[in-house]
Protein backbone atom coordinates (compact mmCIF):
# COMPACT_ATOMS: atom_id res chain seq x y z
CA UNK A 1 0.00 0.00 0.00
CA UNK A 2 1.20 3.44 -0.73
CA UNK A 3 1.73 5.46 1.98
CA UNK A 4 -0.56 8.61 2.90
CA UNK A 5 -2.95 6.95 0.63
CA UNK A 6 -6.84 5.63 1.78
CA UNK A 7 -7.21 2.08 0.00
CA UNK A 8 -11.38 3.34 0.02
CA UNK A 9 -10.25 6.53 -1.51
CA UNK A 10 -10.79 5.19 -5.71
CA UNK A 11 -13.74 3.28 -4.47
CA UNK A 12 -15.39 6.86 -3.23
CA UNK A 13 -15.16 8.50 -6.48
CA UNK A 14 -16.19 5.87 -8.49
CA UNK A 15 -19.45 5.22 -6.25
CA UNK A 16 -19.55 9.03 -6.51
CA UNK A 17 -19.20 9.16 -10.54
CA UNK A 18 -21.87 6.04 -10.74
CA UNK A 19 -24.52 8.71 -8.28
CA UNK A 20 -23.76 11.60 -10.60
CA UNK A 21 -24.35 9.99 -14.12
CA UNK A 22 -27.68 9.85 -14.82
CA UNK A 23 -27.33 13.63 -13.68
CA UNK A 24 -24.55 14.19 -15.82
CA UNK A 25 -26.47 12.24 -18.96
CA UNK A 26 -29.31 14.81 -18.54
CA UNK A 27 -27.15 17.60 -18.86
CA UNK A 28 -25.26 16.07 -22.02
CA UNK A 29 -28.38 15.52 -23.75
CA UNK A 30 -30.45 18.86 -23.11
CA UNK A 31 -29.58 20.92 -26.26
CA UNK A 32 -28.22 24.03 -26.21
CA UNK A 33 -28.62 27.23 -28.93
CA UNK A 34 -25.61 28.91 -31.27
CA UNK A 35 -24.99 30.83 -28.90
CA UNK A 36 -24.28 28.36 -25.57
CA UNK A 37 -27.64 28.64 -23.96
CA UNK A 38 -30.18 25.87 -23.07
CA UNK A 39 -32.52 25.48 -26.12
CA UNK A 40 -36.67 25.72 -25.36
CA UNK A 41 -37.77 26.17 -28.42
CA UNK A 42 -39.99 23.42 -30.29
CA UNK A 43 -43.25 22.80 -29.97
CA UNK A 44 -44.52 21.14 -26.30
CA UNK A 45 -47.59 19.24 -25.85
CA UNK A 46 -49.02 19.58 -21.94
CA UNK A 47 -51.82 17.58 -22.33
CA UNK A 48 -52.02 15.19 -18.82
CA UNK A 49 -54.43 13.51 -16.96
CA UNK A 50 -52.81 14.42 -13.62
CA UNK A 51 -55.64 16.71 -11.57
CA UNK A 52 -54.44 20.14 -10.94
CA UNK A 53 -55.27 19.60 -6.95
CA UNK A 54 -54.95 16.27 -5.89
CA UNK A 55 -58.49 14.20 -5.05
CA UNK A 56 -59.08 14.63 -1.22
CA UNK A 57 -58.95 10.96 -0.44
CA UNK A 58 -55.82 10.62 -1.31
CA UNK A 59 -54.77 12.96 1.51
CA UNK A 60 -51.29 13.23 1.55
CA UNK A 61 -49.75 10.60 -1.35
CA UNK A 62 -47.65 13.01 -3.54
CA UNK A 63 -46.74 9.83 -5.91
CA UNK A 64 -48.66 7.20 -7.20
CA UNK A 65 -46.84 4.27 -7.83
CA UNK A 66 -46.27 2.53 -11.29
CA UNK A 67 -49.09 0.48 -10.84
CA UNK A 68 -51.12 3.00 -10.06
CA UNK A 69 -50.05 5.42 -12.64
CA UNK A 70 -50.90 2.66 -15.50
CA UNK A 71 -53.75 1.77 -13.95
CA UNK A 72 -55.29 5.03 -14.43
CA UNK A 73 -54.06 5.67 -17.88
CA UNK A 74 -55.20 2.38 -19.33
CA UNK A 75 -58.78 3.79 -17.96
CA UNK A 76 -58.62 7.02 -19.76
CA UNK A 77 -57.31 4.93 -22.51
CA UNK A 78 -60.83 2.67 -21.95
CA UNK A 79 -63.07 5.78 -21.57
CA UNK A 80 -61.97 7.61 -25.04
CA UNK A 81 -62.62 4.32 -26.62
CA UNK A 82 -66.17 3.58 -25.07
CA UNK A 83 -66.98 7.51 -25.98
CA UNK A 84 -66.26 6.95 -29.44
CA UNK A 85 -67.41 3.88 -30.45
CA UNK A 86 -71.06 5.04 -28.10
CA UNK A 87 -74.37 6.09 -30.33
CA UNK A 88 -74.87 9.28 -31.23
CA UNK A 89 -77.27 11.27 -28.68
CA UNK A 90 -79.44 13.99 -30.57
CA UNK A 91 -80.12 17.46 -29.31
CA UNK A 92 -83.41 18.19 -27.94
CA UNK A 93 -85.95 20.74 -28.62
CA UNK A 94 -86.00 22.74 -25.18
CA UNK A 95 -84.01 20.47 -23.90
CA UNK A 96 -80.55 19.27 -24.00
CA UNK A 97 -78.72 21.44 -26.51
CA UNK A 98 -75.68 19.64 -27.07
CA UNK A 99 -72.36 20.04 -27.17
CA UNK A 100 -68.91 19.12 -28.03
CA UNK A 101 -68.52 15.32 -28.83
CA UNK A 102 -65.62 13.89 -27.64
CA UNK A 103 -63.94 14.10 -31.17
CA UNK A 104 -62.63 17.69 -30.08
CA UNK A 105 -61.82 17.06 -26.93
CA UNK A 106 -57.75 16.15 -26.71
CA UNK A 107 -56.96 15.80 -22.32
CA UNK A 108 -54.46 13.17 -23.33
CA UNK A 109 -54.00 9.50 -21.88
CA UNK A 110 -51.27 10.05 -19.68
CA UNK A 111 -50.37 10.87 -16.65
CA UNK A 112 -46.85 13.06 -15.99
CA UNK A 113 -43.97 11.46 -16.03
CA UNK A 114 -43.30 12.27 -12.20
CA UNK A 115 -46.50 10.60 -11.07
CA UNK A 116 -47.26 13.03 -9.08
CA UNK A 117 -50.95 12.92 -7.77
CA UNK A 118 -51.52 16.51 -8.34
CA UNK A 119 -49.99 19.49 -10.82
CA UNK A 120 -50.10 21.09 -7.17
CA UNK A 121 -46.80 20.86 -5.14
CA UNK A 122 -47.08 23.91 -3.22
CA UNK A 123 -49.19 24.01 -0.78
CA UNK A 124 -47.51 20.42 0.18
CA UNK A 125 -51.41 19.34 0.35
CA UNK A 126 -51.66 19.31 -3.42
CA UNK A 127 -54.93 21.74 -3.33
CA UNK A 128 -55.04 25.16 -4.19
CA UNK A 129 -54.93 27.87 -0.96
CA UNK A 130 -58.32 28.96 0.79
CA UNK A 131 -59.72 31.99 -1.16
CA UNK A 132 -59.61 35.03 0.70
CA UNK A 133 -62.73 36.85 1.63
CA UNK A 134 -62.90 39.35 -1.09
CA UNK A 135 -62.03 36.38 -3.43
CA UNK A 136 -64.86 34.25 -2.33
CA UNK A 137 -67.05 37.58 -2.76
CA UNK A 138 -65.70 37.82 -6.65
CA UNK A 139 -66.56 34.44 -7.23
CA UNK A 140 -70.07 34.78 -5.81
CA UNK A 141 -70.44 37.56 -8.12
CA UNK A 142 -68.69 36.39 -11.44
CA UNK A 143 -69.60 33.06 -11.97
CA UNK A 144 -68.97 33.60 -15.71
CA UNK A 145 -71.39 33.13 -18.76
CA UNK A 146 -74.32 31.96 -19.12
CA UNK A 147 -75.59 33.08 -15.54
CA UNK A 148 -77.14 35.91 -16.43
CA UNK A 149 -80.51 34.89 -17.86
CA UNK A 150 -81.20 37.77 -20.85
CA UNK A 151 -77.55 39.21 -21.44
CA UNK A 152 -78.16 42.71 -21.85
CA UNK A 153 -74.44 43.31 -23.90
CA UNK A 154 -71.26 40.99 -24.98
CA UNK A 155 -70.07 41.91 -21.23
CA UNK A 156 -72.80 39.35 -19.69
CA UNK A 157 -70.79 36.60 -21.42
CA UNK A 158 -66.70 36.11 -20.50
CA UNK A 159 -63.36 36.37 -22.07
CA UNK A 160 -63.35 32.75 -22.83
CA UNK A 161 -66.58 32.63 -24.63
CA UNK A 162 -65.67 35.64 -26.43
CA UNK A 163 -62.96 34.35 -27.83
CA UNK A 164 -60.92 36.62 -26.33
CA UNK A 165 -58.43 34.18 -24.23
CA UNK A 166 -58.06 30.49 -24.31
CA UNK A 167 -58.78 28.55 -21.42
CA UNK A 168 -55.56 26.79 -21.23
CA UNK A 169 -53.07 29.66 -22.78
CA UNK A 170 -52.77 31.52 -19.81
CA UNK A 171 -50.33 32.52 -18.51
CA UNK A 172 -49.68 30.42 -16.53
CA UNK A 173 -50.80 27.54 -19.01
CA UNK A 174 -52.64 25.13 -17.13
CA UNK A 175 -53.72 21.60 -19.25
CA UNK A 176 -57.54 21.43 -20.04
CA UNK A 177 -59.96 20.64 -23.15
CA UNK A 178 -57.61 20.62 -26.42
CA UNK A 179 -55.01 22.73 -28.56
CA UNK A 180 -52.71 21.90 -25.42
CA UNK A 181 -49.63 22.50 -27.73
CA UNK A 182 -47.21 26.03 -26.82
CA UNK A 183 -44.38 26.54 -29.30
CA UNK A 184 -41.09 28.48 -28.18
CA UNK A 185 -38.61 30.74 -30.78
CA UNK A 186 -36.07 31.55 -29.21
CA UNK A 187 -33.19 34.62 -29.69
CA UNK A 188 -30.24 35.60 -26.99
CA UNK A 189 -32.61 38.80 -26.31
CA UNK A 190 -36.24 37.48 -26.68
CA UNK A 191 -38.37 34.29 -26.24
CA UNK A 192 -41.89 33.83 -27.51
CA UNK A 193 -44.31 31.74 -26.92
CA UNK A 194 -47.59 30.57 -28.78
CA UNK A 195 -50.34 28.76 -27.89
CA UNK A 196 -52.09 26.56 -29.96
CA UNK A 197 -55.66 27.86 -28.00
CA UNK A 198 -56.70 30.98 -29.71
CA UNK A 199 -52.83 31.72 -30.81
CA UNK A 200 -51.69 34.32 -27.86
CA UNK A 201 -48.15 35.41 -28.21
CA UNK A 202 -46.17 36.54 -25.60
CA UNK A 203 -42.74 38.12 -26.67
CA UNK A 204 -40.33 38.34 -23.42
CA UNK A 205 -37.64 40.43 -23.07
CA UNK A 206 -34.45 38.94 -21.66
CA UNK A 207 -32.12 41.38 -21.99
CA UNK A 208 -32.63 43.50 -18.60
CA UNK A 209 -35.02 45.28 -20.35
CA UNK A 210 -37.03 47.69 -17.78
CA UNK A 211 -40.31 47.11 -16.76
CA UNK A 212 -43.48 49.30 -17.78
CA UNK A 213 -45.64 51.90 -15.61
CA UNK A 214 -47.50 49.76 -12.65
CA UNK A 215 -50.41 51.70 -14.51
CA UNK A 216 -50.60 49.50 -17.93
CA UNK A 217 -52.18 46.83 -18.12
CA UNK A 218 -51.88 44.13 -20.80
CA UNK A 219 -53.90 40.70 -21.00
CA UNK A 220 -50.82 38.53 -20.78
CA UNK A 221 -49.26 40.90 -18.09
CA UNK A 222 -45.79 42.76 -18.52
CA UNK A 223 -43.17 39.41 -18.40
CA UNK A 224 -39.25 40.23 -17.83
CA UNK A 225 -36.85 36.97 -18.34
CA UNK A 226 -33.47 36.33 -16.69
CA UNK A 227 -31.43 33.28 -16.54
CA UNK A 228 -30.71 31.29 -13.72
CA UNK A 229 -27.88 28.53 -14.34
CA UNK A 230 -29.49 26.41 -16.65
CA UNK A 231 -33.55 27.76 -16.29
CA UNK A 232 -35.13 30.33 -17.34
CA UNK A 233 -36.81 32.52 -15.08
CA UNK A 234 -40.18 34.67 -16.57
CA UNK A 235 -41.37 37.51 -14.11
CA UNK A 236 -44.85 38.75 -14.75
CA UNK A 237 -47.29 41.40 -13.62
CA UNK A 238 -49.26 44.56 -14.64
CA UNK A 239 -52.14 41.63 -15.56
CA UNK A 240 -55.62 43.32 -16.91
CA UNK A 241 -58.16 43.23 -13.91
CA UNK A 242 -60.92 42.18 -17.08
CA UNK A 243 -59.18 38.94 -17.53
CA UNK A 244 -59.76 37.85 -14.32
CA UNK A 245 -57.73 34.48 -14.73
CA UNK A 246 -59.50 32.06 -11.97
CA UNK A 247 -60.70 35.28 -10.34
CA UNK A 248 -57.34 36.59 -9.83
CA UNK A 249 -56.85 40.48 -9.80
CA UNK A 250 -54.66 42.73 -11.56
CA UNK A 251 -51.97 42.82 -8.28
CA UNK A 252 -51.34 39.13 -9.08
CA UNK A 253 -47.79 38.39 -10.20
CA UNK A 254 -46.21 35.26 -11.86
CA UNK A 255 -43.01 33.88 -11.82
CA UNK A 256 -42.62 30.87 -14.75
CA UNK A 257 -39.32 28.69 -14.63
CA UNK A 258 -38.24 27.14 -17.97
CA UNK A 259 -36.02 24.10 -17.68
CA UNK A 260 -34.92 21.96 -20.68
CA UNK A 261 -34.37 18.56 -19.13
CA UNK A 262 -33.76 16.22 -22.20
CA UNK A 263 -34.22 16.16 -25.48
CA UNK A 264 -37.69 15.47 -25.23
CA UNK A 265 -38.63 16.86 -22.19
CA UNK A 266 -39.22 20.52 -20.80
CA UNK A 267 -39.95 21.40 -17.46
CA UNK A 268 -42.37 24.08 -16.99
CA UNK A 269 -43.16 25.16 -13.44
CA UNK A 270 -44.58 28.58 -11.71
CA UNK A 271 -45.46 30.20 -8.71
CA UNK A 272 -48.75 32.72 -8.47
CA UNK A 273 -49.00 35.05 -6.00
CA UNK A 274 -52.47 37.33 -5.28
CA UNK A 275 -53.10 37.32 -1.55
CA UNK A 276 -56.07 39.64 -2.64
CA UNK A 277 -57.31 36.38 -3.82
CA UNK A 278 -55.75 32.94 -2.20
CA UNK A 279 -54.52 33.05 1.49
CA UNK A 280 -50.56 31.85 0.14
CA UNK A 281 -48.77 31.60 -2.92
CA UNK A 282 -49.14 28.32 -4.78
CA UNK A 283 -46.95 26.26 -7.63
CA UNK A 284 -47.49 23.71 -10.03
CA UNK A 285 -45.32 21.74 -11.60
CA UNK A 286 -46.13 20.49 -15.57
CA UNK A 287 -43.41 18.68 -17.44
CA UNK A 288 -44.46 19.31 -21.30
CA UNK A 289 -43.06 16.31 -23.85
CA UNK A 290 -41.83 17.73 -27.38
CA UNK A 291 -44.13 17.01 -30.12
CA UNK A 292 -43.11 16.04 -33.47
CA UNK A 293 -46.11 17.81 -34.76
CA UNK A 294 -46.83 21.17 -36.26
CA UNK A 295 -49.08 23.53 -34.15
CA UNK A 296 -52.65 23.72 -36.07
CA UNK A 297 -55.20 26.68 -36.36
CA UNK A 298 -57.65 27.23 -33.88
CA UNK A 299 -60.46 29.09 -35.30
CA UNK A 300 -62.18 30.10 -32.59
CA UNK A 301 -65.49 31.45 -34.06
CA UNK A 302 -68.43 30.08 -32.26
CA UNK A 303 -68.82 33.00 -29.64
CA UNK A 304 -68.33 35.26 -32.39
CA UNK A 305 -71.13 34.33 -34.96
CA UNK A 306 -73.04 33.16 -31.93
CA UNK A 307 -72.76 36.32 -30.82
CA UNK A 308 -75.55 38.00 -32.16
CA UNK A 309 -78.10 34.67 -31.57
CA UNK A 310 -77.98 34.53 -28.23
CA UNK A 311 -77.99 38.66 -27.66
CA UNK A 312 -80.75 38.61 -30.66
CA UNK A 313 -82.43 35.74 -28.34
CA UNK A 314 -82.22 38.13 -24.48
CA UNK A 315 -83.64 40.29 -26.53
CA UNK A 316 -86.95 38.70 -27.85
CA UNK A 317 -87.37 36.88 -24.39
CA UNK A 318 -87.23 40.55 -22.97
CA UNK A 319 -89.89 41.34 -25.58
CA UNK A 320 -92.08 38.65 -24.74
CA UNK A 321 -92.28 38.73 -21.34
CA UNK A 322 -92.93 42.38 -21.98
CA UNK A 323 -95.51 41.26 -24.12
CA UNK A 324 -94.48 42.33 -27.25
CA UNK A 325 -94.51 40.01 -30.07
Amino acid sequence: MIRGRSPIGPFIFVFALFVAMPALAAAQDAPRTGWGAPDLQGVWDFRTITPLERPEDLGDKAFLTEEEAAQREQSAVDRAAQLLEREAQRTEAGGNVGAYNDFWMDQGTNIVGTRRTSLIIDPPNGRLPDLTEAGRERARIDRGSFTVESPATYTDLNTYDRCIQGFNAGPPIAPGGYNQNVQIFQTPDHLVMQTEMVHTVRVIPLAGRPAIDADIQLWSGDSRGHWEGDTLVVESRNFAQKRAWRGATERMTLVERFTRVDDGTLEYEYTVTDLDTWTAPWTINLPMVRSTLPMFEYACHEGNYAMDAMLAGARVAENTTDGGQ
